[in-house]
């Protein structure tokens, strides 16, 4: 899945009001984390996600894990935020722009 530069802006405008729905912690990447993000992507389709790591690129590399852990796609990450999408494969929520 590839989102053009279009349909990522108009999933940020949509991500912009959301609350963070997890935080990651110390511990990383966990299956129960891994569990609850693709439950709740599974749910919402567009999730914000907090990463608590001290270092960029450590919150980079758990971000990306995450993605390919859940089959998502990183829509943003701004500091320690990240904003993850990805469809419902039968009833998609979020009607993307045409690309």
């Amino acid at each position: 899945m590839s989102l053009s530069p279009a349909q990522k802006k108009f999933l940020r405008s949509l991500g912009h009001s959301l609350k963070p729905i997890m935080t990651v912690g110390s511990a990383g990447v966990t299956p129960a984390v891994t569990a609850e993000l693709d439950g709740s992507l599974a749910h919402h389709e567009l999730v914000k996600i907090k990463v608590r790591s001290g270092e960029r690129s450590s919150r980079r590399e758990i971000i990306d894990s995450l993605c390919e852990a859940t089959g998502s796609e990183l829509v943003q990450q701004i500091g320690h935020m990240a904003l993850l999408y990805r469809p419902d494969p039968e009833s998609p929520s979020i009607r993307l722009p045409p690309r």
